[in-house]
């Protein structure tokens, strides 16, 4: 192997990717880089406080809504059932009516 078989190209760009990435780390290690870090991490907690806010907001909403819906269908039931027995009385009562008035033309 001499040097006329090197691909200076390849060896340039990798020279050049082992000093950015030292400079990289210098630059992600330093007090302004770990100062931007902090103030983004405490965003990052705020916004999370705000949206489980909102999310503990939405699940009463959700519950209020869901009671009343069962209310409201439990009321429809009772209505309903006391239309049928008011129903299944009428109706006891019209064939009482009914067989006694055959009874009388019967008599």
């Amino acid at each position: 192997m001499s040097l006329h078989d090197l691909d200076y190209k390849k060896g340039g760009i990798f020279a050049a990717g082992v000093l950015f990435g030292t400079a990289g780390i210098k630059a992600l290690s330093s007090k302004d880089a770990k100062n931007v870090y902090t103030k983004i991490t405490a965003a990052v907690l705020r916004a999370k406080d705000c949206v489980l806010d909102v999310v503990s907001n939405i699940q009463e909403n959700a519950q209020d809504i869901y009671a009343g819906a069962q209310q409201i269908n439990d009321d429809r039931a009772a209505a309903e059932e006391a239309a049928d027995a008011e129903g299944q009385d009428e109706a006891e009562e019209t064939a009482e009516a009914e067989k006694n008035e055959t009874e009388e033309k019967a008599e």
